[in-house]
């Protein structure tokens, strides 16, 4: 465990036994949730890649458009 992280446990260490809860439910869910979305790109990317080869092949063909920041 890294001395960054030994910190972060000793200053949770001093919230209450609710709040230190609710950190280790946030906490756990973004270490997991990470996992899931890389999950999900990497079964997806043969779709994403493809809309990606559209996206191109309309911009070379002149149907798209410069975004305007101006009209978002």
């Amino acid at each position: 465990m890294t001395t960054l992280l030994q910190q972060a446990f000793a200053e949770a260490s001093k919230l209450s036994d609710a709040e230190q809860d609710l950190l280790a439910t946030w906490l756990l869910t973004e270490l997991t949730s990470g996992d899931e979305f890389d999950q999900a790109i990497a079964s997806s990317a043969h779709k994403l890649s493809g809309l990606a080869r559209d996206a191109i092949a309309e911009d070379r063909s002149g149907m798209t458009e410069e975004l305007d920041p101006e009209r978002l």
